[in-house]
């Protein structure tokens, strides 16, 4: 058993990597982009709400990262929340998730 154990620790590593993945800046500034226009659209230029639930920090705080991540990707069905999988990765959309618990958008940026 102790040869398999140098082989988990090689199939673990990756995932773990990718979990703390930090998008290039120039990718960072399209996100940016992409939640003030795109999100913005239903749940308001500020992200305080609209057609969609506000995404300010303060409403952000007590939902599962996890969670908001899958809605992100996936969508909401039966609702006008759209599925960004085509468009963002998982890390991205962790990304996005974690500015948004942060305050985002912040213009100090």
């Amino acid at each position: 058993m102790p040869g398999k154990m140098p082989c988990l620790m090689l199939m673990v590593l990756p995932l773990a990597a990718a979990a703390d993945a930090v998008p290039p800046p120039a990718r960072q500034a399209e996100l940016v982009s992409l939640v003030r226009q795109e999100c913005g659209f239903c749940h308001g230029l500020r992200l305080t709400g609209g057609l969609g639930t506000p995404l300010t920090a303060a409403a952000m705080r007590e939902r599962p990262a996890e969670t908001m991540v899958a809605v992100i990707l996936h969508g909401i069905p039966g609702t006008a929340m759209p599925g960004w999988q085509p468009f963002l990765g998982e890390e991205e959309a962790a990304w996005i998730v974690d500015r948004l618990k942060e305050g985002f958008p912040d213009d100090r940026r």
